[in-house]
């Protein structure tokens, strides 16, 4: 496959490295190559399998209008943006392009999400859920943070769930839930030690939603990449 990885972070240089690593062809464009999404021209992007950001969420909205507007396919790691969730999917339909979108695309976070579904159901309990990043990260609470937060709240509608966030240094992410009741604590923690995790799974994402037209979420569809 030809992947186009917008962004040059380092976010974005793991994700082409990992590409390159699982025999792929990547090109790379920074804010300055694509500003306003100018280079995603109907000749560029109809010679990409996917593309897929990893930008800002200012730049990926305008990124994820460009591409779908032509009928590609886009995988989005920022996050940030999703007050254009509906606009983004409702383009992707008219247009017959594909969208899958995430929070997280660490395999290990999925499981994490996992896991909360099933905290999520016990009764009698206050959650809190506590977000660690490197000082770098534009939005806070963190997307992760606030899938989290979803996973609680459509288990249990009235539940209160307080999200405390950090930015610390180079951090990679440490996301951690707490449960507690009169009797007892339960606690999920995942910790990211580098990006490359992140990178795997949105490479395998890309691979995956390569040939489709559609809308997904990552944790919809993370079992099967």
């Amino acid at each position: 496959m030809l992947l186009l990885v917008l962004g040059k972070g380092k976010t974005g240089s793991q994700v082409a490295q990992v590409a390159r690593e699982r025999g792929h062809s990547v090109r790379v464009l920074d804010w300055r190559e694509n500003a306003g999404a100018s280079a995603l021209t109907a000749p560029t992007v109809a010679q990409v399998d996917v593309v897929l950001d990893f930008t800002t969420p200012d730049a990926a909205v305008e990124n994820m209008r460009a591409c779908l507007a032509l009928g590609a396919r886009i995988v989005v790691g920022t996050t940030g943006w999703y007050d254009r969730l509906s606009e983004m999917k409702a383009l992707a339909i008219r247009r017959g392009g594909a969208l899958l979108y995430g929070t997280n695309f660490s395999l290990g976070v999925q499981e994490l999400f996992k896991l909360t579904s099933d905290v999520a159901r016990l009764k009698g309990y206050s959650f809190h859920i506590e977000e660690t990043h490197h000082t770098s990260k534009l939005d806070a609470p963190s997307g992760t943070a606030l899938t989290l937060k979803t996973i609680l709240q459509e288990a249990q509608p009235d539940a209160t769930v307080e999200i405390s966030s950090k930015r610390e240094g180079d951090a990679s992410g440490v996301h951690v839930l707490t449960a507690r009741s009169e009797n007892d604590l339960v606690e999920l923690r995942h910790e990211s030690f580098n990006r490359r995790g992140f990178a795997e799974g949105a490479v395998r994402a890309a691979e995956w939603v390569c040939g489709k037209s559609g809308v997904w979420e990552f944790r919809e569809i993370f079992d099967k990449v």
